[in-house]
């Protein structure tokens, strides 16, 4: 049974009523006020679009309860599946470069690598492609901290000059180039 125009009125302030309850839960659902509100303007809206639904003699509240309920489990499903990214770092741990430049790029790299002492290279690796810090390379390479550090630097001098590299946007975006080379990235 749908909603007959003359009981329209009633059903609004049914509805009506039933705000502060709705808030509550709303609140209650999603721990912000702001949120909530948004959640009981939907349901609302909903209830609103979908009046023609509505059984007379059934509970309005309890109704408007169903339609909040779902809407909030609804968005929850959905912001499981997606991810904040306020400052872009998902993005670019995930963002698809053109292969072009980036196999030049590893392919100059690799080519200039050679090109270093073993001992440079291997410091340079080990912290710059591997992650490890200075002192976790020292114990590797079984030299003191300040040494690995001196390869590091020589290593990253001698590829910038291999590379043509003068600043750090010369380095381009691939992500193991810019660790290698980037005194910061350790």
């Amino acid at each position: 049974m749908t909603v007959p125009t003359s009981a329209e009125p009633s059903v609004h302030r049914q509805m009506l009523a039933a705000v502060p309850r709705l808030r509550a839960f709303a609140i209650s659902l999603t721990g912000n006020v702001d949120a909530a509100d948004d959640l009981v303007q939907e349901a609302l809206t909903r209830g609103l679009s979908n009046l023609d639904r509505f059984q007379i003699g059934t509970n309005m509240q309890a109704w408007l309860f169903t339609i909040l309920r779902n809407l909030f489990h609804s968005e929850y499903r959905r912001r499981k599946r997606e991810v904040e990214d306020v400052d872009g770092a998902h993005a670019e741990r995930v963002a698809v470069l053109p292969d072009q430049m980036s196999h030049l790029e590893f392919e100059d790299m690799r080519t200039a690598l050679t090109k270093l002492p073993v001992e440079q290279r291997e410091a340079l690796l080990l912290v710059g492609a591997e992650g490890l810090s200075y002192e976790e390379a020292a114990q590797i390479c079984g030299t003191h901290l300040g040494t690995i550090k001196s390869r590091i630097n020589r290593a990253r001098t001698r590829l910038a000059e291999l590379l043509s590299i003068e600043a750090g946007e010369d380095i381009g975006p691939d992500r193991l180039v810019r660790a290698v080379m980037d005194a910061r990235s350790v």
